[in-house]
Protein backbone atom coordinates (compact mmCIF):
# COMPACT_ATOMS: atom_id res chain seq x y z
CA UNK A 1 0.00 0.00 0.00
CA UNK A 2 1.11 3.43 -0.75
CA UNK A 3 1.47 5.83 2.13
CA UNK A 4 0.78 9.44 1.27
CA UNK A 5 2.11 12.26 3.48
CA UNK A 6 -0.42 15.02 3.68
CA UNK A 7 1.18 18.33 4.70
CA UNK A 8 -1.03 20.74 6.57
CA UNK A 9 -1.81 23.87 4.65
CA UNK A 10 -1.64 27.15 6.55
CA UNK A 11 -4.90 28.50 7.79
CA UNK A 12 -6.36 31.22 5.69
CA UNK A 13 -9.56 33.09 5.83
CA UNK A 14 -12.51 31.58 4.20
CA UNK A 15 -13.27 33.09 0.89
CA UNK A 16 -16.52 33.54 -0.78
CA UNK A 17 -16.99 34.23 -4.39
CA UNK A 18 -13.23 34.77 -4.95
CA UNK A 19 -13.11 37.77 -2.46
CA UNK A 20 -10.72 37.87 0.57
CA UNK A 21 -11.92 39.81 3.66
CA UNK A 22 -9.49 41.85 5.85
CA UNK A 23 -9.19 40.79 9.43
CA UNK A 24 -11.17 43.40 11.48
CA UNK A 25 -8.48 43.32 14.21
CA UNK A 26 -5.80 44.31 11.70
CA UNK A 27 -8.10 46.98 10.26
CA UNK A 28 -8.65 48.67 13.64
CA UNK A 29 -4.87 48.59 14.27
CA UNK A 30 -4.23 50.47 11.04
CA UNK A 31 -6.80 53.08 12.06
CA UNK A 32 -5.10 53.60 15.40
CA UNK A 33 -1.76 54.10 13.69
CA UNK A 34 -3.24 56.68 11.31
CA UNK A 35 -4.87 58.60 14.18
CA UNK A 36 -1.65 58.47 16.20
CA UNK A 37 0.39 59.74 13.26
CA UNK A 38 -2.10 62.57 12.67
CA UNK A 39 -1.88 63.60 16.32
CA UNK A 40 1.90 63.63 16.12
CA UNK A 41 1.77 65.84 13.04
CA UNK A 42 -0.59 68.30 14.77
CA UNK A 43 1.65 68.43 17.85
CA UNK A 44 4.75 69.02 15.74
CA UNK A 45 3.08 71.81 13.78
CA UNK A 46 1.96 73.46 17.03
CA UNK A 47 5.46 73.25 18.49
CA UNK A 48 6.93 74.77 15.36
CA UNK A 49 4.42 77.63 15.45
CA UNK A 50 4.97 78.57 19.09
CA UNK A 51 8.65 77.80 19.40
CA UNK A 52 11.01 80.80 19.05
CA UNK A 53 13.53 78.40 17.49
CA UNK A 54 11.31 77.56 14.53
CA UNK A 55 9.01 80.58 14.05
CA UNK A 56 10.16 83.58 12.05
CA UNK A 57 11.32 86.39 14.39
CA UNK A 58 9.10 89.36 15.11
CA UNK A 59 10.14 92.52 13.24
CA UNK A 60 10.17 94.26 16.63
CA UNK A 61 13.00 91.98 17.73
CA UNK A 62 15.28 92.95 14.84
CA UNK A 63 17.35 96.03 14.04
CA UNK A 64 16.63 97.05 10.46
CA UNK A 65 18.66 99.58 8.45
CA UNK A 66 16.73 102.76 7.83
CA UNK A 67 14.10 102.04 10.51
CA UNK A 68 14.29 103.57 13.99
CA UNK A 69 12.49 101.51 16.61
CA UNK A 70 11.35 103.82 19.42
CA UNK A 71 10.08 102.65 22.80
CA UNK A 72 7.48 105.19 23.96
CA UNK A 73 6.78 104.79 27.67
CA UNK A 74 3.42 106.21 28.65
CA UNK A 75 2.39 106.09 25.01
CA UNK A 76 -1.29 105.62 25.89
CA UNK A 77 -1.33 108.97 27.68
CA UNK A 78 -2.15 112.44 26.39
CA UNK A 79 1.33 113.54 25.27
CA UNK A 80 2.72 110.04 24.65
CA UNK A 81 -0.08 109.09 22.25
CA UNK A 82 0.44 112.28 20.24
CA UNK A 83 4.17 111.55 20.11
CA UNK A 84 3.48 107.99 18.94
CA UNK A 85 1.22 109.31 16.18
CA UNK A 86 3.95 111.63 14.93
CA UNK A 87 6.64 108.93 15.07
CA UNK A 88 4.44 106.52 13.12
CA UNK A 89 3.65 109.19 10.54
CA UNK A 90 7.40 109.67 10.16
CA UNK A 91 7.77 105.92 9.38
CA UNK A 92 9.35 104.93 12.67
CA UNK A 93 8.60 101.62 14.37
CA UNK A 94 6.90 102.16 17.73
CA UNK A 95 6.46 100.07 20.85
CA UNK A 96 4.15 101.57 23.48
CA UNK A 97 4.56 100.43 27.07
CA UNK A 98 1.89 101.63 29.49
CA UNK A 99 0.17 100.32 32.61
CA UNK A 100 -2.97 102.33 31.76
CA UNK A 101 -3.16 103.85 35.24
CA UNK A 102 -3.41 107.26 33.56
CA UNK A 103 -3.41 106.37 29.87
CA UNK A 104 -6.23 105.25 27.60
CA UNK A 105 -6.36 101.99 25.70
CA UNK A 106 -8.72 103.78 23.31
CA UNK A 107 -5.86 106.01 22.17
CA UNK A 108 -3.77 102.93 21.39
CA UNK A 109 -6.66 101.44 19.40
CA UNK A 110 -6.92 104.63 17.36
CA UNK A 111 -3.23 104.36 16.51
CA UNK A 112 -3.56 100.66 15.68
CA UNK A 113 -6.41 101.48 13.32
CA UNK A 114 -4.34 104.15 11.58
CA UNK A 115 -1.22 101.96 11.27
CA UNK A 116 -2.34 98.32 11.01
CA UNK A 117 0.64 97.13 8.97
CA UNK A 118 2.77 94.40 10.62
CA UNK A 119 5.90 95.70 12.29
CA UNK A 120 4.68 99.27 12.73
CA UNK A 121 3.14 99.44 16.21
CA UNK A 122 2.85 97.15 19.20
CA UNK A 123 1.38 97.76 22.63
CA UNK A 124 2.74 96.09 25.77
CA UNK A 125 0.83 96.33 29.03
CA UNK A 126 3.44 96.61 31.77
CA UNK A 127 4.45 98.62 34.82
CA UNK A 128 7.85 100.32 34.73
CA UNK A 129 8.07 99.77 38.47
CA UNK A 130 8.61 96.05 37.80
CA UNK A 131 12.30 95.62 36.84
CA UNK A 132 11.83 91.99 35.71
CA UNK A 133 9.03 92.94 33.34
CA UNK A 134 11.02 95.87 31.97
CA UNK A 135 14.12 93.73 31.44
CA UNK A 136 12.01 91.12 29.62
CA UNK A 137 10.63 93.81 27.29
CA UNK A 138 14.13 95.01 26.45
CA UNK A 139 15.42 91.46 25.95
CA UNK A 140 12.65 90.63 23.46
CA UNK A 141 12.76 93.86 21.45
CA UNK A 142 15.47 95.66 19.47
CA UNK A 143 15.03 99.28 20.50
CA UNK A 144 17.07 102.07 18.95
CA UNK A 145 15.79 104.85 21.22
CA UNK A 146 13.55 105.51 24.21
CA UNK A 147 11.14 108.41 24.68
CA UNK A 148 10.28 108.35 28.36
CA UNK A 149 6.92 110.06 28.98
CA UNK A 150 5.42 107.74 31.58
CA UNK A 151 4.80 109.67 34.79
CA UNK A 152 2.13 110.93 37.11
CA UNK A 153 2.05 114.67 36.54
CA UNK A 154 -0.24 116.70 38.78
CA UNK A 155 1.28 119.29 41.10
CA UNK A 156 -1.62 119.25 43.56
CA UNK A 157 -1.70 115.46 43.76
CA UNK A 158 2.05 115.37 44.35
CA UNK A 159 1.67 117.44 47.52
CA UNK A 160 -0.98 115.00 48.81
CA UNK A 161 0.86 111.78 47.88
CA UNK A 162 4.56 112.58 47.45
CA UNK A 163 5.79 108.98 47.78
CA UNK A 164 3.75 107.98 44.72
CA UNK A 165 5.60 110.65 42.74
CA UNK A 166 9.07 109.65 43.87
CA UNK A 167 8.34 106.00 43.06
CA UNK A 168 6.62 106.65 39.75
CA UNK A 169 8.95 109.31 38.39
CA UNK A 170 12.37 108.91 40.00
CA UNK A 171 12.52 105.16 40.68
CA UNK A 172 10.93 104.17 37.38
CA UNK A 173 13.36 106.34 35.42
CA UNK A 174 16.20 104.48 37.13
CA UNK A 175 14.66 101.13 36.10
CA UNK A 176 14.42 102.27 32.47
CA UNK A 177 18.02 103.54 32.44
CA UNK A 178 19.33 100.27 33.90
CA UNK A 179 17.49 98.28 31.22
CA UNK A 180 18.84 100.55 28.49
CA UNK A 181 22.39 100.13 29.77
CA UNK A 182 22.02 96.33 30.05
CA UNK A 183 20.68 95.99 26.50
CA UNK A 184 22.82 98.60 24.77
CA UNK A 185 20.06 101.06 23.86
CA UNK A 186 21.90 104.34 23.50
CA UNK A 187 19.45 107.16 22.77
CA UNK A 188 17.30 108.60 25.56
CA UNK A 189 14.77 111.43 25.20
CA UNK A 190 13.54 112.42 28.65
CA UNK A 191 10.26 114.22 29.24
CA UNK A 192 10.95 116.69 32.05
CA UNK A 193 9.23 119.84 33.25
CA UNK A 194 9.59 123.51 34.06
CA UNK A 195 8.50 122.55 37.59
CA UNK A 196 12.16 121.69 38.26
CA UNK A 197 12.90 125.44 38.31
CA UNK A 198 10.46 126.20 41.11
CA UNK A 199 9.81 129.93 41.41
CA UNK A 200 12.79 131.74 39.88
CA UNK A 201 13.71 135.33 40.74
CA UNK A 202 14.04 136.32 37.08
CA UNK A 203 11.94 135.80 33.99
CA UNK A 204 12.09 134.39 31.38
CA UNK A 205 13.53 131.03 32.41
CA UNK A 206 16.66 129.88 30.59
CA UNK A 207 18.35 126.48 30.81
CA UNK A 208 20.88 128.10 33.16
CA UNK A 209 18.21 129.22 35.64
CA UNK A 210 18.87 127.49 39.01
CA UNK A 211 16.62 124.50 39.68
CA UNK A 212 14.86 124.88 43.02
CA UNK A 213 11.61 122.90 42.79
CA UNK A 214 8.96 123.66 45.39
CA UNK A 215 6.65 120.63 45.03
CA UNK A 216 7.19 116.84 44.97
CA UNK A 217 6.40 116.65 41.26
CA UNK A 218 9.21 119.06 40.37
CA UNK A 219 11.54 117.50 42.93
CA UNK A 220 10.96 113.98 41.59
CA UNK A 221 11.66 115.15 38.03
CA UNK A 222 14.84 116.93 39.09
CA UNK A 223 16.03 113.81 40.93
CA UNK A 224 15.44 111.82 37.75
CA UNK A 225 17.42 114.40 35.75
CA UNK A 226 20.29 114.14 38.26
CA UNK A 227 20.33 110.35 37.91
CA UNK A 228 20.44 110.64 34.12
CA UNK A 229 23.28 113.19 34.19
CA UNK A 230 25.32 111.20 36.73
CA UNK A 231 24.90 108.02 34.69
CA UNK A 232 25.91 109.83 31.52
CA UNK A 233 29.31 110.83 32.92
CA UNK A 234 30.53 107.28 32.26
CA UNK A 235 28.37 106.49 29.26
CA UNK A 236 28.28 107.17 25.53
CA UNK A 237 24.50 107.41 25.57
CA UNK A 238 22.90 110.23 23.57
CA UNK A 239 20.67 112.11 26.01
CA UNK A 240 18.10 114.86 25.46
CA UNK A 241 16.20 116.40 28.40
CA UNK A 242 13.19 118.50 27.46
CA UNK A 243 11.76 120.75 30.16
CA UNK A 244 8.39 121.80 28.90
CA UNK A 245 5.78 124.13 30.17
CA UNK A 246 1.95 123.93 30.29
CA UNK A 247 0.62 121.66 27.55
CA UNK A 248 -2.67 122.38 25.75
CA UNK A 249 -4.40 121.47 22.47
CA UNK A 250 -4.83 118.21 20.62
CA UNK A 251 -4.20 116.56 17.25
CA UNK A 252 -5.33 118.97 14.50
CA UNK A 253 -6.62 115.96 12.56
CA UNK A 254 -9.10 115.18 15.35
CA UNK A 255 -7.80 111.66 15.95
CA UNK A 256 -6.48 112.09 19.48
CA UNK A 257 -7.26 114.28 22.47
CA UNK A 258 -6.94 114.63 26.22
CA UNK A 259 -9.14 112.29 28.28
CA UNK A 260 -8.10 112.28 31.95
CA UNK A 261 -9.77 109.92 34.37
CA UNK A 262 -12.84 111.48 36.05
CA UNK A 263 -11.45 110.96 39.55
CA UNK A 264 -8.43 113.11 38.66
CA UNK A 265 -10.35 116.10 37.35
CA UNK A 266 -9.66 118.25 40.39
CA UNK A 267 -5.88 117.81 39.85
CA UNK A 268 -5.90 118.15 36.06
CA UNK A 269 -4.88 120.79 33.56
CA UNK A 270 -6.76 124.06 33.40
CA UNK A 271 -7.84 123.32 29.82
CA UNK A 272 -9.59 120.14 30.94
CA UNK A 273 -11.27 122.02 33.78
CA UNK A 274 -12.50 124.69 31.34
CA UNK A 275 -13.93 122.08 28.99
CA UNK A 276 -15.64 120.21 31.82
CA UNK A 277 -17.32 123.45 32.88
CA UNK A 278 -18.31 124.26 29.28
CA UNK A 279 -19.85 120.79 28.86
CA UNK A 280 -21.74 121.03 32.14
CA UNK A 281 -19.83 118.15 33.73
CA UNK A 282 -18.89 120.52 36.53
CA UNK A 283 -20.90 123.51 37.76
CA UNK A 284 -18.12 125.94 36.97
CA UNK A 285 -14.39 126.56 36.74
CA UNK A 286 -12.38 126.87 39.93
CA UNK A 287 -9.48 129.34 39.69
CA UNK A 288 -7.13 128.93 42.61
CA UNK A 289 -5.24 132.02 43.66
CA UNK A 290 -6.00 135.65 42.84
CA UNK A 291 -3.44 137.32 45.09
CA UNK A 292 -0.21 136.55 43.23
CA UNK A 293 2.15 139.38 42.35
CA UNK A 294 1.01 139.54 38.75
CA UNK A 295 -0.92 142.11 36.72
CA UNK A 296 -4.35 140.53 37.38
CA UNK A 297 -3.48 138.52 40.50
CA UNK A 298 -3.66 135.09 38.81
CA UNK A 299 -0.78 132.79 37.87
CA UNK A 300 1.12 133.34 34.64
CA UNK A 301 2.05 130.32 32.57
CA UNK A 302 3.62 129.50 29.19
CA UNK A 303 1.07 127.41 27.24
CA UNK A 304 2.60 125.10 24.64
CA UNK A 305 0.50 123.24 22.07
CA UNK A 306 0.95 119.46 22.17
CA UNK A 307 1.68 119.38 18.42
CA UNK A 308 4.61 121.76 18.91
CA UNK A 309 5.79 119.77 21.92
CA UNK A 310 5.83 116.53 19.94
CA UNK A 311 7.74 118.24 17.14
CA UNK A 312 10.40 119.25 19.68
CA UNK A 313 10.76 115.60 20.76
CA UNK A 314 11.17 114.46 17.15
CA UNK A 315 13.83 117.11 16.51
CA UNK A 316 15.60 116.05 19.71
CA UNK A 317 15.60 112.43 18.48
CA UNK A 318 17.06 113.51 15.13
CA UNK A 319 19.78 115.66 16.70
CA UNK A 320 20.79 113.36 19.58
CA UNK A 321 24.52 112.56 19.44
CA UNK A 322 26.42 109.73 21.19
CA UNK A 323 28.17 110.93 24.32
CA UNK A 324 26.34 114.27 24.32
CA UNK A 325 23.63 115.75 26.57
CA UNK A 326 21.17 118.36 25.37
CA UNK A 327 18.93 120.22 27.84
CA UNK A 328 16.20 122.44 26.42
CA UNK A 329 13.22 124.49 27.50
CA UNK A 330 10.17 123.87 25.32
CA UNK A 331 7.77 126.79 25.42
CA UNK A 332 6.48 129.74 23.44
CA UNK A 333 8.42 132.39 25.36
CA UNK A 334 5.22 134.23 26.22
CA UNK A 335 3.37 134.13 29.53
CA UNK A 336 -0.42 134.26 29.79
CA UNK A 337 -2.40 134.74 32.99
CA UNK A 338 -5.06 132.29 34.11
CA UNK A 339 -7.70 134.98 33.59
CA UNK A 340 -6.50 135.43 29.99
CA UNK A 341 -6.69 131.68 29.52
CA UNK A 342 -10.26 131.53 30.84
CA UNK A 343 -11.37 134.29 28.46
CA UNK A 344 -9.76 132.46 25.52
CA UNK A 345 -11.54 129.27 26.58
CA UNK A 346 -14.90 131.05 26.72
CA UNK A 347 -14.39 132.28 23.15
CA UNK A 348 -13.18 128.88 21.90
CA UNK A 349 -16.16 127.01 23.37
CA UNK A 350 -18.79 129.71 22.90
CA UNK A 351 -19.92 129.06 26.48
CA UNK A 352 -20.11 131.65 29.25
CA UNK A 353 -18.28 129.63 31.86
CA UNK A 354 -19.03 130.33 35.51
CA UNK A 355 -15.79 131.03 37.41
CA UNK A 356 -15.25 130.52 41.13
CA UNK A 357 -12.16 132.15 42.63
CA UNK A 358 -10.62 130.16 45.47
CA UNK A 359 -7.48 130.32 47.67
CA UNK A 360 -4.12 129.27 46.28
CA UNK A 361 -3.29 125.63 45.62
CA UNK A 362 -0.31 124.25 47.60
CA UNK A 363 2.89 124.07 45.56
CA UNK A 364 1.89 126.57 42.86
CA UNK A 365 4.09 129.48 41.81
CA UNK A 366 3.19 132.94 40.55
CA UNK A 367 4.91 133.26 37.19
CA UNK A 368 6.66 130.89 34.84
CA UNK A 369 7.50 131.32 31.17
CA UNK A 370 10.40 130.23 29.01
CA UNK A 371 13.22 131.61 26.97
CA UNK A 372 13.22 129.16 24.02
CA UNK A 373 16.20 130.70 22.22
CA UNK A 374 18.55 127.76 22.90
CA UNK A 375 16.27 125.14 21.31
CA UNK A 376 15.77 127.44 18.31
CA UNK A 377 19.51 127.90 17.94
CA UNK A 378 20.56 124.26 18.38
CA UNK A 379 17.55 122.21 17.19
CA UNK A 380 15.96 124.74 14.84
CA UNK A 381 12.70 124.42 16.76
CA UNK A 382 10.17 127.10 17.59
CA UNK A 383 6.50 126.98 18.54
CA UNK A 384 4.15 127.31 15.56
CA UNK A 385 0.77 126.90 17.27
CA UNK A 386 0.87 130.02 19.44
CA UNK A 387 -2.71 131.26 19.06
CA UNK A 388 -4.17 130.28 22.44
CA UNK A 389 -7.80 130.51 21.38
CA UNK A 390 -7.17 128.48 18.21
CA UNK A 391 -5.40 125.68 20.12
CA UNK A 392 -8.29 125.54 22.57
CA UNK A 393 -10.80 125.49 19.70
CA UNK A 394 -9.09 122.43 18.19
CA UNK A 395 -9.10 120.66 21.54
CA UNK A 396 -12.73 121.64 22.16
CA UNK A 397 -13.81 120.08 18.88
CA UNK A 398 -12.41 116.72 19.99
CA UNK A 399 -13.98 117.09 23.44
CA UNK A 400 -17.45 117.73 22.00
CA UNK A 401 -17.22 114.55 19.91
CA UNK A 402 -15.84 112.46 22.76
CA UNK A 403 -17.98 113.05 25.82
CA UNK A 404 -16.86 109.68 27.13
CA UNK A 405 -13.20 110.18 26.31
CA UNK A 406 -12.24 107.37 23.96
CA UNK A 407 -15.68 105.76 24.30
CA UNK A 408 -18.29 105.83 21.50
CA UNK A 409 -18.30 109.29 19.85
CA UNK A 410 -21.32 111.55 20.03
CA UNK A 411 -22.43 113.93 17.32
Amino acid sequence: MLSINRSKRPNRPNSTGGMDFVDPVKKSGVKRKIVFAACLIVICITIVKISPYFSSPSPFSLHEPGITHVLVTGGAGYIGSHASLRLLRDSHRVTIVDNLSRGNLGAVKVLQGLFPEPGRLQFIYADLGDPKAVNKIFSENAFDAVMHFAAVAYVGESTLDPLKYYHNITSNTLVVLEAMAAHNVNTFIYSSTCATYGEPDKMPITEETPQNPINPYGKAKKMAEDIILDFHKNSDMAVMILRYFNVIGSDPGGRLGEAPRPELREHGRISGACFDAARGITTGLKVRGTDYKTADGTCIRDYIDVTDLVDAHVKALEKAQPGEVGIYNVGTGKGRSVKEFVEACKKATGVSIKVDYLPRRPGDYAEVFSDPSKILRELNWSAQYTDLEKSLRVAWKWQKLHHNGYGPPKG
